[in-house]
């Protein structure tokens, strides 16, 4: 399994394809924002949508998905504990702010554990709460999709309405920093990282 990477919007979220290199079927994860960018890497790439995944509902992560589902006609997938944000993204000043549009509903809910078919490839869905009751983070193969979870050098902050403090850090030492070192970390802002480097330098979490 392959990945690429995007910065969409004004608060810099990082969207991922990811895909299957034999295959060329792809998962868009966390289309936030500049949908027309994203649907420029995959024409350029010649990747086939199968569907979309959301580590979470924050309007920043979820404010494209209107325009990506509308175009491929793909189903949308989010953590139950997470789906009532989908309905609420043109209520915020922040969705207006981004210039997000309405998302639809969700097709799946995902479970933690569940193991998601792409192409000949697969991601796992890992259920971390604490930035949201619904955040999830997805393992590929070597590589960690941590949402707003867990970041180079920080963590997902926990004040917005559903956070947690105490489940964050249940999630990361427990469900993260369990993973080889050398697993890569793919986080929903910022440079990517590794399991290795959070684990021992994260002041958050050291």
């Amino acid at each position: 399994m392959e990945y690429i990477s995007l910065i969409v919007g004004p608060l810099e979220t990082n969207c991922y394809l990811v895909y299957c290199p034999e295959t060329l079927e792809c998962a868009v994860v966390d289309p936030g924002a500049e949908a027309g960018n994203i649907t420029h890497q995959i024409a350029e790439k010649e990747l086939k949508p199968r569907l979309i995944l959301n580590t979470h509902g924050h309007v920043d992560h979820i404010g494209a998905n209107r325009d990506i589902k509308d175009k491929y006609d793909i189903p949308l997938f989010i953590h139950s504990a997470d789906s009532p944000m989908l309905e609420s993204v043109l209520q915020s000043e922040m969705g207006i702010f981004l210039g997000a549009k309405d998302s639809p509903p969700a097709d799946h809910f995902l479970d933690d554990g569940e193991e998601i078919k792409i192409g000949k490839s697969h991601l796992k869905v890992i259920h971390t709460p604490g930035h949201s009751p619904g955040s999830v983070s997805f393992l590929g193969d070597g590589f960690l999709l941590s949402g707003d979870t867990l970041f180079f050098g920080g963590v997902g902050r926990t004040d917005l309405p559903g956070g947690s403090w105490q489940e964050m850090a249940d999630s990361i030492r427990n469900k993260i920093l369990t993973m080889p070192e050398e697993m890569i970390v793919l986080p929903g802002h910022g440079p990517h990282t590794t399991v290795g480097q959070e684990k021992w330098s994260n002041p958050f979490i050291t």
